[in-house]
């Protein structure tokens, strides 16, 4: 059986300005090769509401799993759980059971319960929560779509209670061999021991050191033995 796939849609102005730098997409393709769930696409949307609902509707068609960053917050500009709604065409409300949490949570901190920190419990129907350690505001998936905050710690301890929830597949495994050879060097025979092994993903990245052209060769697949055989005939050919 394949392994599942998977897209990643990072939502925010602050992304596409360059103003904020992400890391959740390296973060997610670790945890998610570790679970078994192959990464596929990633996608970057602005804050606009037909933006993230067309991005959304497309990819959950597309993939067994869409994850989402950023916009699940308590101001103005925090459209995700809106959009998310829409996209499916449910109902979204202030859900009791998330109410309780923040509502828990604002008293032990001996802060205002607000209407902006209310936002946060606004949850579309049928959805179920994501844990949220950190901050306690929870994520929620709604069918195939799990949507997550975008600060990256709040993000990685959302992710963590999500995937244990999720049916992976074989760990996805790599190795690589590095050759101070250049691309155009090497592209034939890789080329032709990639044939050789198509259940294996074979991948070039080159590099430049002091000048010098030099290629990391990367093969990836779920069967280490095949895994191993390949690599011994690419040490074989460049080592």
């Amino acid at each position: 059986m394949a392994n599942p796939t998977a897209a990643m849609l990072v939502i925010g102005d602050e992304i596409l300005s360059g103003r904020t730098r992400d890391s959740n997409m390296y973060y997610l393709a670790g945890e998610l090769t570790r679970h078994g769930i192959r990464l596929t696409e990633v996608r970057v949307v602005a804050d606009e509401p037909a933006a993230i609902i067309a991005a959304v509707n497309a990819l959950r068609a597309q993939y067994d799993h869409v994850f989402t960053s950023g916009g699940i917050g308590p101001t103005h500009d925090d459209i995700t759980a809106d959009a998310i709604a829409a996209a499916f065409e449910v109902e979204i409300t202030h859900r009791a059971d998330a109410m309780a949490l923040l509502a828990a949570h604002y008293d032990r901190s001996g802060l205002e319960f607000n209407d902006a920190r209310k936002r946060m419990a606004r949850i579309p129907d049928g959805a179920v929560l994501i844990d949220n350690p950190v901050s306690t505001a929870p994520g929620f998936s709604l069918v195939n779509v799990h949507v997550m905050a975008g600060v990256p710690n709040i993000f990685q301890a959302m992710v963590a209670s999500v995937l244990p929830s999720l049916t992976g597949g074989e760990p996805l495994l790599s190795q690589s061999l590095r050759v101070n050879r250049g691309e155009g060097e090497v592209a034939g025979p890789f080329g032709a021991l990639a044939a050789e092994f198509p259940d294996l993903s074979m991948g070039s990245y080159p590099f430049i050191t002091n000048g010098a052209h030099g290629t990391n060769l990367v093969i990836r697949g779920t069967d280490a033995g095949q895994i191993g055989r390949a690599m011994t005939r690419l040490a074989a050919l460049f080592g």
